[in-house]
């Protein structure tokens, strides 16, 4: 009796695993930065649930190009650098943008997102 329990289970599982394999596997990643021009370099700034930015400092080069792109991980977040005229949100999650200026520049989200809101912020070192 435990013989067929076994074959049973045995059988869905592979069952399972086929269809896994050929309709739901995941795509695979994705390189964003081979994809850009030369002389951009990506910088993602991850906006958490828990009301944080992935990093509490980003740092950049003087002169440098950087494709700056916010990906929320959960929510909805912004990211307004208000001395560089920047605000990521809604549609526009991403900017190309040259620092020609160094500095500490403060960043925060841009669009209300909680009680957390108010302490949500980083800052782009530009050295």
């Amino acid at each position: 009796m435990y013989k067929w329990i076994m074959f049973v289970v045995f059988a869905a599982a592979s069952i399972l695993g086929i269809y896994l394999m050929t309709n739901e596997l995941p795509g695979k990643p994705v390189d964003e930065a081979a994809s850009l021009p030369p002389g951009v370099t990506l910088l993602k700034v991850e906006a958490n649930s828990d009301f944080t930015f992935g990093e509490k400092e980003y740092k950049v080069k003087k002169g440098e190009t950087v494709k700056l792109k916010l990906v929320n991980k959960s929510g909805v977040h912004g990211l307004a650098i208000p001395d560089l005229g920047i605000d990521l949100q809604g549609d526009k999650m991403e900017q190309d943008v040259t620092f020609n200026e160094a500095g500490t520049f403060e960043m925060h989200c841009s669009v209300g997102c909680g009680v957390g809101h108010g302490d949500m912020k980083s800052v782009i070192v530009v050295e």
